[in-house]
């Protein structure tokens, strides 16, 4: 880990770090300058891939520090736990309910009736999964400046890389849809990389608001995974099996669980 990095105010490393995860959602949306589709099964794969990352994230990076945290504050540790999971969950919930947003693949759209484009609709229905990612990120840098669990920089970085690295299939579920939908190359690669834009935003204030009040800090931490949860059971999961390929998706899934947990053991 360059020192210099080390050294850096955590709302700037989250706000970094988050740029990074916003730069891999921008590669996936360009794989539209080479594909007007995209074979099913291998979209399908990615998708598990991005799922898998996500749960294990929760747990090693976010659910796991919480834990530790809560109890070297002297708090009974599940309840920041269970209390922060569940109100991610339920604070994605509503948000799911009334923004406006169209899965790929889904014909009906979700959220408050609208006449707006299916192209909006659809390059909001990443973007609403891109904010508890960018959070987490930045709730994992804000945490390790305060100190105490496990949070570490190795443990907020492995996070950062396992986030980027599912963020490269949700560029290319935006391009490549919106392509089919009639739009040029160039939009639909504007509009892909665009649904990653938030993350930086989410990071920053994520990082922020636990580098200010230390005592939420494992609520913090626990509400991102319930968030990131919420995302990969409602959305990831059922958009990766839509074709009824479940043994790609579901090993796609294995595959992104085992590289996050190993970047996380490994860095953190």
């Amino acid at each position: 880990m360059p020192a210099s990095f080390a050294a850096l105010n955590p709302v700037l490393q989250a706000f970094l770090a988050t740029l990074f995860t916003w730069v891999l959602t921008a590669l996936g949306a360009a794989l539209v300058f080479f594909f007007k589709d995209f074979p099913k099964r291998v979209f399908d794969g990615m998708l598990g891939f991005a799922a898998g990352v996500m749960i294990a994230a929760s747990f090693w990076s976010l659910l796991a520090p919480a834990i530790a945290m809560a109890r070297a504050q002297g708090s009974t540790p599940w309840i920041p736990a269970a209390g922060g999971f569940l109100i991610g969950g339920a604070f994605l919930k509503v948000v799911d309910k009334l923004l406006p947003h169209l899965h790929s693949g889904f014909e009906k759209a979700e959220g408050l009736k609208t006449s707006w484009r299916r192209t909006v609709l659809l390059v909001l229905a990443i973007t609403l999964h891109n904010i508890p990612e960018g959070l987490a990120v930045g709730v994992a840098f804000g945490a390790v400046r305060l100190g105490g669990g496990d949070a570490t920089l190795g443990a907020a970085v492995a996070l950062a890389i396992g986030i980027g690295l599912q963020n490269f299939p949700e560029g290319t579920a935006v391009s490549v849809p919106l392509r089919r939908e009639g739009l040029s190359r160039a939009k639909s690669f504007f509009y892909g990389q665009l649904s990653g834009m938030v993350e930086p935003l989410a990071g920053v204030l994520g990082a922020a608001i636990v580098f200010q009040a230390r005592l939420l800090l494992p609520w913090a931490l626990a509400f991102a995974a319930g968030a990131m949860i919420y995302v990969v059971v409602e959305e990831v999961i059922p958009e990766s099996q839509l074709s009824g390929d479940t043994d790609t998706a579901t090993l796609g899934a294995m595959a992104g669980f085992a590289l996050m947990m190993i970047l996380d053991v490994a860095l953190g």
